[in-house]
């Protein structure tokens, strides 16, 4: 049965039942600190290059739209921030985004939700931010160490089973797996990286594992340094006598793909193959080319501000949540649109657009350009800062499957805390688990592009869900109310829809482009989609074996 209004006066006996064997022992310092330190992690170091060649790919390559569409992204994000802190405010529950669709639509839609994040949302979150440590990783320790290293390893447990013939990694790179109506996946493309990025992520799931207190001075440790390191590329950026230029922030690209054309591979150097003059980037490209390529690069930008909400998944472990969860949302976006606004002004001064979308490591580049080995320093500073988030991605979002079990609506082992150290233990296991078979499905920008995409549709449904909230709880107890109601929460909804729309539309033609071309492809919205509707079978299962809210489980020891 649905509920008709949310019961606000029983939220804190509830919390206790649902998130007993959890301790709040985060303060507001530490919680923006998650906030922060969730979203600022690889995308910052590794996605400008990518939205360089998604715009000169589509015909337009200003270097000052560029900086455009990361402040769109940035406000555009701080309006769903605004807008969920109010939810978040009124109803603050360990599970976050699922605690807060569950009152608002009802039972089906926030499992659906829960699913995703466990399918895909956060689990693939995980496995990209450890994607690009282990890139950096590769970067900072010479790169055939490493792959002589993981090659080894896996040549010794290949050897158990049979000797590798001539050629063998080779053909592993190559093997690809065809979904149909979706693309192709390949496993064992950049192994070595992979290998890598999984090692971090066992690592992090056992610092959770041992505590969340624990967990949260690693937050506050490297979250702080890495805010630091960004600082100071930007402060050495301008100061250094040579370094960069402003011309190489007003300077049109060069060479742009002819309006029209297929779009090469984001990023690559194909992108920028084609030769144009100088004004090619402002011929008139017409409002649905110039929204497309926005589009293109937005899904950059939008996975590097991603991560906003993971605070609301731990409120049951915030001190106060009710006042400290809002203002750490608030106090974090602040900060985190303030770096990357001045972070990419400082790679727009320092590199050229069209260099700028060759590379896949913009930071490590750019730091190159301050002194010999330089990029080599900075990849140290994207370390820290990837580490950093890969353990607050960690630590946030195994707390909703622990509450989606409480619930009874997952497995119930998921909902057990550990007696000793007070964590979601086996929901840090399973996330584990999944997450490292998301990291074997695809590349960077697979993983990415497909989580941005569903995270999105959600992100609208849960800004919606504030004028639902608003109908069917009128009278309920709001500590913080999002300015500018109606509108803030509005053009949040309107935008997320638009953008969801010009998303699988461009996905469409970049795979029939690559398909042409005899590339293997991915539709990444399809792809998110399809691990969105696995979830739903399970739903029924659990509805028709008649479980409803019981008893909490066993604590495990």
């Amino acid at each position: 049965m649905k509920r008709s209004q949310p019961d606000t006066q029983d939220h804190g006996s509830e919390q206790r039942r649902l998130s007993a064997g959890l301790l709040p022992s985060l303060g507001l310092f530490t919680t923006t600190m998650i906030v922060v330190g969730a979203v600022i992690g690889s995308g910052i170091f590794r996605k400008p290059g990518v939205m360089a060649g998604d715009l000169i790919g589509h015909g337009v390559g200003m270097p000052w739209l560029l900086l455009g569409v990361w402040a769109l992204a940035g406000v555009i994000t701080l309006f769903g921030a605004l807008t969920n802190a109010e939810v978040a405010g009124m109803i603050p529950e360990t599970g976050g985004q699922f605690v807060y669709f569950d009152r608002m639509y009802g039972r089906f839609s926030a499992y659906i939700y829960g699913w995703s994040v466990f399918a895909v949302i956060q689990t693939g979150s995980i496995a990209s931010i450890a994607y690009v440590f282990a890139e950096y990783m590769t970067r900072l320790i010479s790169p055939p160490l490493v792959v002589d290293a993981v090659q080894s390893v896996a040549a010794h447990v290949a050897m158990l089973v049979r000797d590798p013939q001539p050629g063998f990694w080779e053909s592993a790179a190559a093997f690809s797996i065809h979904l149909p109506f979706i693309g192709d996946i390949n496993p064992f493309a950049s192994i070595e990286v992979k290998g890598i990025a999984a090692g971090l992520i066992v690592l992090l799931t056992l610092v959770n594992y041992l505590g969340v207190k624990f967990g949260g001075i690693v937050q506050n440790i490297f979250t702080v340094s890495k805010v630091l390191a960004m600082m100071a590329l930007v402060v050495l950026a301008f100061v250094l006598p040579g370094v960069g230029s402003t011309e190489n922030v007003t300077t049109p690209s060069a060479t742009v793909v002819a309006a029209g054309t297929n779009t090469p591979p984001a990023g690559s150097d194909a992108a920028i193959s084609a030769p144009a003059s100088p004004s090619a980037s402002d011929s008139n490209l017409g409002a649905l080319g110039i929204a497309l390529a926005i589009a293109a690069a937005l899904q950059g930008a939008f996975w590097a501000y991603d991560g906003w909400n993971n605070v609301t998944y731990i409120a049951g472990e915030v001190k106060n949540p009710q006042r400290n969860i809002p203002r750490a949302l608030i106090m974090g976006m602040a900060i985190i649109i303030t770096v990357y606004l001045l972070i990419n002004l400082a790679y727009c001064y320092v590199l050229p657009i069209d260099e700028m979308a060759k590379s896949n490591l913009v930071a490590a580049d750019v730091a190159e350009r301050f002194f010999n080995g330089g990029g080599r320093w900075i990849a140290a500073a994207v370390l820290i800062s990837t580490f950093g988030t890969t353990n607050g991605t960690i630590l946030a979002s195994a707390r909703v499957y622990f509450s989606m079990a409480r619930r009874n609506v997952f497995p119930r082992f998921l909902g057990n805390a550990h007696r000793t150290f007070h964590t979601p233990a086996s929901s840090l296991v399973v996330q584990c688990v999944w997450s490292v078979v998301l990291l074997m499905s695809g590349t960077f920008d697979t993983l990415t592009d497909t989580l941005i995409f569903v995270s999105w549709m959600f992100y609208a449904a849960g800004a919606f869900g504030v004028f639902v909230l608003r109908r069917k709880a009128p009278a309920a107890d709001r500590p913080y109310r999002v300015p500018g109601y109606p509108f803030i929460p509005a053009i949040f909804v309107v935008f997320a829809l638009v953008y969801l729309v010009l998303t699988v539309y461009n996905d469409i033609v970049t795979y029939n482009a690559a398909v042409a071309e005899g590339k293997p492809a991915i539709i990444n919205s399809a792809f998110g989609l399809m691990l969105v509707a696995i979830g739903i079978p399970f739903y029924f299962y659990f509805r028709s074996k008649g479980r409803t809210p019981g008893p909490l489980p066993e604590v495990q020891e």
